[in-house]
Order: structure tokens, then sequence, then C-alpha cells
């Protein structure tokens, strides 16, 4: 077994690493945001194929939840996005508070 601790081989993370990923995220929701709204725009104007009450509940059901899942994955890398943004504006000024500092 090593007893080496597993933040030894890490790297500080950098300002940019971080805009660079919050880029590739925004890129990844502007692609599911336009998905999204491509899936639910077929989903209202495609007629419900059955009469029958139980065929209608289910399908309605699948509607519901194809796009409630493409919503939450939208908003799932919005939110990673921002987060990375604001994770690397954190490290900047607490780079830039450090060299005040000394």
């Amino acid at each position: 077994m090593s007893d080496s601790s597993p933040t030894s081989d890490r790297k500080p993370v950098t300002p940019l690493q971080c805009l660079i990923g919050s880029s590739i995220a925004a890129g990844f929701a502007t692609l599911l945001y336009l998905l999204t709204t491509s899936i639910t725009g077929t989903l209202a104007h495609t007629p419900l194929p059955s009469t029958t009450a139980a065929s209608l509940r289910i399908a309605i059901a699948v509607r519901t939840l194809v796009a409630g899942l493409a919503t939450l994955a939208t908003a799932v890398f919005a939110i990673a996005a921002i987060g990375l943004i604001a994770l690397g504006i954190q490290i900047a000024l607490s780079k830039k508070e450090q060299n005040n500092c000394l």
C-alpha cells in the first residue's frame, strides 16, 4: 500500500482551466437547449396516436419524461458552466490578493 496522499500529485487549478471547462459546458448546454426546443416542438405538433384513455396517459407521461430529462440535462450543464466561471473568478481574485500581500 502507498502512504502518499492523493492531493500531492495534483497541480493547482488555474483560472484558464476553469474558463476552458466553462466554455465546454456552455457549448454542451447550448446544444442541449437546441435539442430540447426541437424535442418539445416536435412533441407539441405531433398528435397522440390513440384515443384509449390508458394509452393517452402513458403517451403523455412518456412525453413529459422525455422533455423533462432533456431540460434537466440542459440545466445541469448550464449550472456547471456558471459554477466554473465563478470558480475561475474566485481563483483569480485569491491569487491577486496573495500577490498584494507579498
